[in-house]
Parts: structure tokens; sequence; C-alpha cells
């Protein structure tokens, strides 16, 4: 006899399972996918398990714990529905819960309470999540369910959790030098035996220049993904979001070839001069010569080892053309610094979030969030940030988090407007470079110093101080560019704290040289620009 799903009774004409089928649903397994575990390499999904049902949802607990930039909700989304379609098309069972249906309970924990109360299933399984949040949530929330679970590595990073621990243990300081040199000797990556080739690690002397417009800036690969109905949904469900969008128009990847594409387009035209000008900065390009290609990496669309030997293939066959110097720095920024952050944000969490060393309580001024502000550095590296959700290290770390940090300001707030703004932004990447490296709030656990400046390295780097109404010159007067008064008033303040630390003491000794007069003068000018931080 058949057995119908729907009445409950045996022989009805109605969609009914076999016996075969009902307990085949004892043996089901859900397994849930997160919006950044979007790795079609992996194990999990190279064949299908009639077993398996898969599970993605759209949900305010991920649109709503800080406030993000339109782009980068609309951009995981479309993401994550574009990798549910493919799997469907190699024929995996997937549950797709949308933001707008009237099934999501908007939370992972309320979706998958009610999946398993409707469906039996034998097995829970999940893949790791980046995020210290949610492992504590699903961990917490899988010990609870009344089945098996396990959670699985999402075979992406080149470094496992502990291995971050392991590598520093007894030591009193994180140095992503000698990290680094380690990744380089264990995947055996410009390497010539147990020497870096070129007989040096790096190349950062090389990798310091201005853009002197002496080579073409190339123009950087937009995509044109239609989400002009996904927009409408998000406003419709009233998420709040800021930053620019076009209507029907998405310039970033949503899935495997087309971020792909544009690592092709990288190494095919930006490899050749990245190293040189990955610190610069400049009115001409919002891109410059990067890859932009960290929304695919940290949504998993793409794995960094592939990266990697991608840019190496390239190089092999170009060495004429492209120098050591561009794909070591390359190679530093995913294979150095990335998994760098990783093993940092695993080993301080949860005590990496509340760090604040230099206890600054200042409010983020308000043109964080509209870049209207006479600092032309600053509305150039904000406006961008809020027209393509995207800003290079330099532009984040030496502008709008140097100044973040010299007038003050509460590292929660950075944090929350880093992790919103970004397009690439996981807390896992974002939180140990703001707080740790840009803010200094772990007090020198990962940086050996502050990284501040004044006027003279943006100038250094870039030309926004040739347009400015400020004067790159002046650290008080008329017209005195903030970050000069602000830059000496930031050690002066903390001098207690920074005054022993060896690489600071040459700015002590310059700052002692000034005579009292000019001291008063600038400390006085900083005083009055951080009363009135929002007028600036």
């Amino acid at each position: 006899m058949r057995y119908c799903s729907l009445c409950k009774k045996g022989g009805c004409a109605t969609k009914s399972v076999t016996l075969k089928d009902v307990l085949m649903a004892r043996e089901k397994i859900l397994r849930l996918i997160l919006g950044d575990q979007l790795n079609e390499k992996h194990t999990w999904f190279q064949k299908p398990d009639e077993k398996a049902v898969y599970v993605m949802m759209e949900i305010r607990q991920e649109t709503d714990y800080v406030k993000h930039h339109v782009q980068k909700v609309v951009a995981f989304f479309a993401a994550m529905r574009a990798f549910a379609e493919k799997l469907k098309e190699k024929g995996h069972t997937v549950i797709y819960l949308r933001l707008d249906d009237p099934k999501n309970r908007q939370t992972i924990a309320g979706n998958l309470k009610q999946l398993l109360k409707e469906t039996r299933y034998a097995r829970f399984e999940y893949l790791l999540p980046d995020e210290y949040r949610l492992d504590v949530e699903l961990r917490r929330l899988a010990k609870a369910l009344p089945v098996s679970w396990e959670a699985l590595d999402t075979e992406h990073f080149l470094t496992r959790r502990q291995d971050f621990k392991d590598f520093f243990a007894g030591k009193k300081r994180y140095l992503m030098e000698s990290f680094y040199r380690q990744m380089r000797k264990k995947y055996d990556i410009l390497m010539d035996g147990d020497k870096p080739l070129g007989d040096r690690w790096n190349f950062d002397v090389e990798n310091r220049r201005r853009y002197d417009g002496r080579v073409p800036i190339p123009k950087p690969r937009l995509f044109r993904n239609n989400i002009a109905e996904l927009l409408k949904m998000i406003e419709k469900a009233g998420v709040r979001t800021f930053g620019a969008i076009k209507p029907d128009t998405l310039i970033w990847p949503i899935n495997r070839s087309q971020s792909r594409s544009l690592l092709n387009a990288f190494l095919k035209d930006g490899l050749k001069e990245f190293g040189t000008y990955q610190d610069s900065m400049t009115t001409e390009s919002w891109s410059v010569f990067h890859a932009r290609l960290s929304f695919a990496l940290n949504t998993k669309m793409l794995h960094p080892l592939e990266v990697i030997e991608a840019a190496l293939r390239t190089w092999e066959k170009q060495k004429r053309s492209i120098k050591i110097q561009q794909i070591e720095g390359f190679v530093r920024q995913i294979l150095g610094w990335r998994e760098y952050m990783r093993g940092i944000y695993w080993t301080l969490m949860p005590q990496l979030g509340r760090m604040n060393f230099f206890n600054h309580r200042a409010a983020l001024p308000d043109y964080y969030w509209t870049a209207e502000t006479k600092m032309y550095c600053m509305k150039a590296a904000i406006g961008q940030s809020l027209e393509h959700a995207y800003a290079h290290h330099i532009q984040r770390l030496m502008v709008t988090g140097n100044f973040a940090l010299l007038a003050g300001v509460h590292p929660d707030q950075v944090d929350e407007w880093y992790l919103g703004v970004y397009i690439d932004a996981i807390q896992w990447v974002e939180l140990p470079n703001t707080r740790a490296m840009s803010q200094w709030a772990d007090g020198g656990l990962v940086a050996t110093k502050p990284y501040v400046s004044s006027a003279n390295y943006i100038n250094k780097m870039s030309d926004y101080c040739t347009p400015c109404t400020y004067h790159r010159q002046k650290a008080y007067g008329e017209s005195a560019c903030p970050f000069n008064c602000l830059f000496w008033d930031f050690f002066k303040r903390h001098q207690p704290k920074l005054q022993n630390n060896p690489r600071i003491g040459m700015m002590y000794r310059t700052w002692n040289r000034k005579g009292q007069k000019e001291q008063k003068r600038i400390l006085k000018q900083a005083e009055s620009y951080r009363r009135e931080l929002n007028r600036l």
C-alpha cells in the first residue's frame, strides 16, 4: 500500500510515498550552508547524496546585527541564490529560504528548529563558521538538538584555527613576518630550497611608491548583475542600509565564473604593477592596480591557493615584464596577512572585541556616513567606500583608520563602521585589522606601534593633499591640516603608555625639540578640532 503524505491515509490518489521513502527520511541529513560558505569545490558538493538536504537562508539576524552597505547585503544574497541554483543544477536537494518567505523565522536557530520539526532528520551537519558569534551559536544549538550532529571544515583556509596558536605558543607578541616566512616554507611558494627567491623575504622598499602616471591604470573589471528584484525585496522588508547602488546593476561577482573572470583580469592587467603601487592612492582611480578579489575569497567562491597559484603561473610566464616584487607583494596579502589576521582572530577572541587600550570614547564623526568633510583625503576614501563598498588597505589603515585613532573614536564604533561599509567585511578579517592593527586597541599584541601619521605620509602616497582646503604643512593656525595637530596631540595624550616603545622614541624626541610656544599652539589647535570633529 502507498501512504499519502497529505491525508495520512492509504490508497489516496494524491501524491504518496512508499515505505522505502519513509525509511529514507529517517536517514536524511540536514546540512546548513552559511552565506560566506559558497565553495563549489567542497567535498559535500562533489556528487549528489540522496540523503543530504542543504538549507540556505536570507535572515534578518545577519542583515541587522550592524547597519550594512546596501551593496554588501545585495551581493551576499545574490551570490547565495546563484550558489543554490548551481547546487540544484548538479542534482543536490536545496531548501532556500528567501528573506520574504512567510515561513522564514529570520534566525538560524528558528529556521533550523522549524525544519527539524516539520521533517524527520537523522542528523544535522554544518561547516565551521568563520565568525566567533556564529561558532558559539551553532555549537550551542547543535548540542541541544534531538539528533546527532557534526561540524566540518570549510576546506578553504591554508591554516587550521589551532595552527596559529601552536606557532606562537609562549611568545608575547605576534609578528606577521615570522608567520609569513613559515607559510612560504610550508607551501613552497617563492622559495629556492630553504631560501626565498631573490634572497629576500619581502620587497617593501620597492613597494611603497606613489602613483606617478608612468604607467596607465587598468580599467576595473565590473559586472552588470541585475539585482532590481532583490533590491526591491530588501527595501520592502525594511532592512536598514546605507551607501549607493545602481537600481538594476551590481558590479561585484556573484558566482565562481565571474570571480575567475575578475582574477584573470587582474593577472592580465594589474599584477605587473601591483607591488609597486599597492600602497598608492590617487584621485585618478578607485581601484588602482588592486585585484578586488576579497569578496570572492571571503565568500569562498575562490580558494586562496588557487589565486596564488594562478598568479605564480602568470609570473613564471612573464618574468621579463613582471618583477619579483610584484608577485611577492600580492602573495604576501593572501598567504601572509589574510591567514595571519584569521589566526589573530581565533587566538584573541572574544577578548579582542572588547579591547580599548587607549580608553577612547569619542563618537564617530557624521561624515563617515556622508563623506561631507573638507578633508579631501577623508572625502575621497569615504566617498569611494560609500559609492563602491570598497577601499584598499592603505585607504582603510592610513586615512579613515588613522583619523579615527587620532581623533580618539571609540573602537566599537570604528569596528561597526568597517564591518558595515565594506563588501568584503566579515568579522574574522575585519576585527583584527580594525581593532588591533588600525586602532591599536590591543596595546601592541599585533602591531609593534600605532599606525598613525601626519599629512606628510598621505601626501607622500597620494595626490589627495593638492586639492584640499587644509594646508598639509600647517599644524596650527588658519586652515591647518587636522592630521598634523591631532598627530602630535595623540602622542602627547598617550605619552605614559607609549614613551617606552622603542619604535616611537624618535617621535617624542622630535616633539621635545619643539619650543613650548609651538607645542601649546599645536595642542590648542588639536583641542579645538577634537571639540568640533563634525565640522572638519
